[in-house]
């Protein structure tokens, strides 16, 4: 069968979603063949693959692709590195912003709010980590912030817009192009948490050599400029 005749099928967690309708786009022009991801909550992509959902290509935090290579459900030899994503700060447009190249200034911005905001999988589970350090604990919102998980797809950038929450950690992938927020930047290196995510063919893949070939693809200089743009490194 040529890789014309067949679409690939793959699953992305949100992170990643922005940059995979690029390069799929880009790469289908290049050489025909047709590439569709359906990106959800990463922790939700996991779980439905480790229920038995198949796919020709699975992409999420490298954590994950561990776990799944280990209850078998990729294939190991074809796991690569794509993308290194790290975490950045925003809070609503018309707010006083704090000097995001301090922690201290971070922190304090944290503890003065009422309501921060996060995401859940890997960036969601170390910035908890990083409020319980700074001595910010799940209040009321009146002496101590409350701390909003958003919900599995939805971006933390929302959360701000809608005035929901005053400060929002996640992903910069995520919180790019959000209308309504200002995007800060990047946690200084001090505190910075960076996920890898990686990519494989599913243990069921449906055409191994068209599976191989946009696999290559995606670490191919030619993916370079489409992850800079959405702020992330090759890994």
């Amino acid at each position: 069968m040529s890789t014309e005749q067949i679409t690939l099928k793959g699953i992305s967690s949100m992170a990643t979603r922005q940059l995979l309708a690029q390069l799929t786009e880009q790469y289908e022009r290049g050489t025909g063949q047709r590439v569709t991801f359906e990106s959800v909550g990463g922790v939700n992509a996991e779980k439905r693959i480790l229920g038995g959902e198949q796919f020709d290509i699975i992409m999420l935090a490298s954590g994950a692709m561990e776990r799944l290579a280990a209850a078998g459900k990729i294939d190991r030899d074809s796991l690569v590195g794509v993308v290194n994503s790290s975490i950045a700060v925003a809070m609503k447009v018309g707010t006083t912003a704090p000097d995001i190249r301090d922690e201290r200034s971070i922190r304090d911005a944290a503890k003065h709010a009422q309501a921060i905001g996060y995401s859940t999988g890997p960036s969601g589970k170390y910035i908890l980590g990083l409020l319980e350090k700074w001595g910010v604990s799940a209040g009321d919102g009146v002496t101590s912030p409350r701390l909003v998980e958003a919900r599995p797809g939805v971006p933390v950038g929302s959360l701000v817009a809608s005035g929901e929450v005053d400060i929002g950690f996640q992903q910069i992938s995520e919180l790019m192009n959000v209308e309504g927020i200002n995007l800060l930047g990047l946690l200084p290196d001090s505190i910075q948490k960076t996920t890898t995510f990686s990519a494989a063919m599913g243990s069921a893949m449906h055409n191994r050599e068209a599976t191989q070939a946009f696999l290559k693809f995606l670490v191919s200089p030619a993916a370079e400029p489409a992850k800079v743009a959405h702020g992330m490194t090759a890994a």
